[in-house]
């Protein structure tokens, strides 16, 4: 395989044709599963972790409820709350200005991305497992997995960065850091919206820049996702054969392409692997897995933590 093959990447490929089908609640006590759970991965060589919205909500960084309403109160007596019901909502509202649109997005940007500390949960996940060969992949953007310990080198963030911007025609293949211009946007903000000469342009074409989401079909995949992409590539072959822990954690329905049925595939294909899957409402796992699959709900952060002190 050439490196150029290497970095591309395809989860269709990958994808769960059968065991979706399979799904059940574990009926089995919560102290049984975490002791399965402890002892599969003190007893692996190598983890892959695959990291999904449910566990930042779980770490604190909901969406809604208090903390929406509270940071975001001037937007929502603007738009209205039929648009402005939660900040993911809030993100798909059509604002008709830029000027508009960059005052959203760089208060959401700062409250989720650079404001926040490493959280305690993320900490404590990362010293359960840093002493093993391990890789991250996830869907989540808020950068956590970097502030809390975790190798860059190890970490596939496949739907972009809170903290970049892009292209919005993604005329280049380059995404740019925001931090500065964002923490300026949100000093300069009145009634919803930045200065004029504050709307970033596009160095290259001209034209608007956009947050670097995947959205559509003009997301950026510049030279470091498909580096990590390779990475990623790199570790599955290393780990194939190997005594192994896929644990999953806030992986729900909305991609499951990336990671939940991809994970459940690669452990009904290979016997050495077991798959640990931590949801707050959709811990369901594949029957046909048998002892080689542990699903546990409810609250991922006890969970979380009763791993921890068992380790």
């Amino acid at each position: 395989m050439n490196q150029h093959q290497k970095q591309k990447i395809n989860h269709t490929t990958i994808l769960n044709e059968i065991l979706a089908n399979d799904y059940i609640f574990q009926d089995i006590p919560y102290k049984e599963q975490i002791k399965h759970a402890t002892a599969l991965i003190k007893e692996s060589e190598y983890i892959l972790i695959g990291a999904g919205a449910g566990i930042s909500t779980a770490a604190g960084l909901t969406y809604n409820g208090k903390r929406f309403t509270d940071n975001f109160s001037e937007f929502i007596k603007k738009y209205g709350t039929i648009y402005m019901k939660d900040m993911y909502t809030a993100g798909f509202y059509p604002f008709p200005t830029q000027e508009e649109k960059w005052g959203y997005w760089s208060k959401h940007s700062l409250l989720n991305r650079f404001l926040p500390p490493a959280l305690p949960l993320y900490k404590q996940l990362y010293d359960i497992i840093k002493e093993k060969n391990y890789f991250v992949l996830t869907t989540n953007v808020d950068h956590q997995f970097y502030k809390s310990g975790f190798e860059a080198k190890r970490i596939f963030a496949t739907q972009g960065d809170y903290g970049a911007i892009q292209c919005e025609k993604a005329c280049h293949p380059k995404i740019y850091n925001a931090k500065k211009q964002f923490y300026e946007m949100d000093k300069a903000r009145q009634n919803c919206m930045i200065p004029s000469y504050m709307v970033p342009k596009c160095p290259v074409c001209g034209g608007n820049m956009t947050m670097h989401l995947r959205s559509d079909n003009y997301f950026v995949e510049d030279e470091n996702w498909h580096n990590m992409a390779s990475h990623y590539i790199d570790f599955l072959e290393k780990m194939h054969g190997k005594k192994s822990v896929l644990l999953e954690l806030g992986v729900g329905f909305n991609t499951p392409a990336i990671i939940r049925f991809p994970f459940e595939k690669m452990t009904y294909e290979n016997s050495n692997l077991s798959l640990i899957r931590l949801n707050l409402n959709e811990a369901m796992v594949p029957e046909i897995l048998e002892d080689r699959v542990i699903g546990i709900g409810g609250d991922m952060s006890k969970t979380i933590s009763d791993l921890h002190s068992q380790k």
